[in-house]
């Protein structure tokens, strides 16, 4: 079976690849090195080309062809050598989920106390799923809006006070308080405060019922489109999970909200300006939600991948490092017309393929690493981040014991890179070496371009960092020789347009995997620099995981 897959992945390796300037030296010892110069693109273009070809069928979490993804890597870590890390000694991690499906019975009702009551269509002007994962369930609750729904005491802000929310429905803005000052919600940067995962998550700890998020454009960062799209296929959820749940996570339109401030006797823009101050206080509105949830519920299993190089030092590691990349895709929408496979090449067949070529880099490596290394490869990032949580939650070490977590996450595989980008590594003291690698391989590292968006959130780095490891991804920039920035950011705009979550996720031929390369080096010497570092990876003081960090990555 691993001469076939092999054989799958195609073509011959280490043949072609483009010449990259060399790294000047980072006094990393001499076979280190030549590991690092060893790093081929041609090695994860073939990687990416299997993982990527309708065989796979979109490698859609716990289907036929995300399970084939999942044998292949473990094949793949099983050639280099590597210790299996997962269940049972094997590679697997086995990832149990239920999966919810909101059904076209359902029904979702604003009703004043005067006036028509407000129905709504679904898709168009609500997207909603049933989080305590039943057939069926309905809803009649009064409506409280909480301005942003976050209780943060280290910035003195509580949108819940003097209200009680048990048994209600609670209306919200998307993102945080506008602020500037690094100091006050980290500034112009998003922090979990912001996300929608956050808002659900403690309304449900406080007893409510719902939670409609108030979608805008500008907040989000993403359309309602993107919203509409993403909630209308089944939600995923990690079994077992005995976290308080919702029976109605949803969101609803711009034009809804303004509706229902409305029939409260309220405008929508007042509300929203008296959000943004710390003297808000909750809003009981006089109208109460009525819905009836129908969903499909199923059981079903998918596996993270995990293998592990063992360190030489003797006792309980310490300061081990993990690499991360998520294998699962969309699947198939046996709806869509003509090519209905998602393949994912970029996302995140690149991902996978560096994930892979740094694991035989370091196993085939004639310096031995002094801490474990850890390679994981994880699946139902698409669901939500879910692989990588199970996998924070129930790591192959001790949260306390992995100093670091490099993530790769869609690589564009579109020429030599001249910049990096490493959002979130500026919140560790592994910075200055950060720095340093970057200018050692030339690269220029470029600054979040929209840090309201809040992407360290949205990849599987987050996941570690919940539970105290240091962590972040790493990628490409825009610019690439011989091309301006302005290019790289066409292209960037390009493939989110034509091609991000859509079949059009394909390889072709022409694709130049330089940038994979580079940038798996660059994550290969700073993996070193941190094994070989006297003091394992810590968080800036004052970060929001350095407390998690503390308590031995227990939340």
């Amino acid at each position: 079976m691993l001469a076939a897959l092999a054989f799958l992945a195609g073509g011959a390796l280490g043949q072609g690849a483009p010449a990259q300037p060399a790294p000047e030296s980072l006094a990393l010892p001499a076979a280190v090195e030549a590991s690092q110069r060893g790093i081929d693109p041609e090695r994860i273009r073939a990687h990416v080309r299997f993982l990527a070809d309708d065989l796979l069928e979109g490698r859609g979490t716990g289907t036929r062809g995300g399970d084939i993804a999942a044998r292949y890597i473990a094949a793949q870590f099983a050639l280099d050598g590597l210790k299996p890390a997962g269940d049972a000694g094997s590679y697997f991690q086995k990832v149990a989920f239920v999966g919810v499906q909101t059904g076209p019975a359902t029904r979702f009702s604003l009703q004043p106390e005067q006036g028509s009551p407000l129905d709504l269509k679904l898709a168009d002007d609500y997207v909603v799923n049933n989080e305590t994962q039943t057939d069926g369930v309905d809803i009649d609750a009064p409506l409280v809006f909480v301005g942003y729904g976050i209780d943060a005491p280290e910035y003195q802000w509580n949108d819940y006070k003097d209200v009680d929310v048990r048994g209600k429905a609670v209306v919200l803005f998307v993102n945080e308080p506008p602020s500037k000052d690094p100091k006050f919600f980290n500034g112009e940067a998003l922090t979990y405060y912001g996300r929608w995962t956050y808002k659900y998550e403690e309304a449900a700890r406080k007893g409510a019922v719902a939670v409609l998020i108030i979608h805008r454009t500008d907040l989000a960062s993403y359309s309602w489109e993107v919203v509409r799209s993403s909630w209308s296929g089944e939600q995923v959820y990690l079994a077992g999970d005995n976290a308080p749940k919702l029976q109605a996570a949803s969101w609803i339109q711009l034009e809804v909200a303004r509706l229902l401030f409305a029939a409260s006797g309220l405008k929508l823009e007042d509300q929203f300006a008296a959000a943004g101050s710390r003297n808000f206080r909750p809003v009981a509105l006089p109208v109460r939600l009525k819905a009836h949830i129908a969903s499909k519920v199923r059981k079903f299993e998918s596996s993270n991948v995990v293998a592990m190089l063992p360190g030489t030092d003797k006792g309980a590691a310490r300061q081990a490092v993990m690499y991360t990349a998520h294998y699962d895709h969309l699947g198939i929408d046996p709806d869509l017309p003509g090519d209905n496979i998602y393949n994912g090449a970029v996302d995140n067949g690149t991902g996978c393929g560096i994930l892979l070529e740094l694991a035989r880099a370091f196993a085939e490596g004639r310096e031995r690493p002094p801490h474990p290394v850890i390679f994981a490869s994880v699946t139902a990032e698409e669901k939500g981040l879910l692989g990588s949580r199970f996998l924070g939650e129930h790591p192959p070490l001790p949260a306390a014991q992995i100093a670091l977590d490099l993530n790769y996450d869609a690589v564009q595989p579109i020429g030599v890179a001249e910049s990096v980008t490493v959002t979130g590594a500026e919140r560790t003291s592994l910075y200055p070496a950060v720095q340093k690698t970057a200018a050692a391989f030339r690269l220029a590292i470029e600054p979040d371009a929209n840090p309201g968006a809040g992407h360290y959130y949205r990849s599987d780095h987050f996941s570690m960092a919940r539970v105290g490891v240091p962590a972040f991804s790493i990628n490409a920039g825009v610019k690439y020789a011989g091309r301006s920035a302005d290019w790289g950011k066409a292209q960037e705009s390009d493939y989110v347009a034509k091609r991000y979550h859509r079949p059009a996720d394909e390889y072709a031929p022409e694709m130049d995997f330089s940038s994979n390369a580079q940038v798996a080096r660059f994550g290969f010497a700073l993996g070193w620099q941190a094994l070989l570092a006297p003091q394992p990876v810590l968080w800036q003081p004052g970060d929001e995981f350095d407390a998690v960090r503390s308590r031995g990555g227990k939340p």
